[in-house]
């Protein structure tokens, strides 16, 4: 396995150094399709795109094994008025 360092943005906007190790034929695979994208440089925006969008899939799948025994309805009642709540502070905002 190579290591890959990885920048990624914290809090305050200041890159931070990852060192990651992945197997070969990974690092071939992804190397290949970026450059097969014209983004061979991007390495480091492409993990940080993948790694996203896995929290968001493990957050979401968490959610709703969280409320699979809620009824529907109630759910939906929950969900409507956290979107009146944030419709209204963004008008009120403006």
């Amino acid at each position: 396995m190579s290591p890959a360092n990885l920048r990624t943005i914290n809090d305050m906007g200041k890159p931070v150094c990852w060192q990651v190790q992945v197997s070969q034929e990974m690092d071939r695979a992804v190397r290949s399709y970026l450059d097969s994208q014209g983004l061979a440089s991007s390495l480091s925006d492409f993990i940080e795109q993948a790694v996203e969008a896995h929290l968001l899939d493990r957050t979401v799948r968490d959610i709703q094994a969280r409320n699979v025994d809620t009824d529907p309805g109630e759910l939906q009642a929950i969900i409507d008025e956290a979107v009146r709540e944030v419709r209204l502070e963004r008008k009120q905002s403006r």
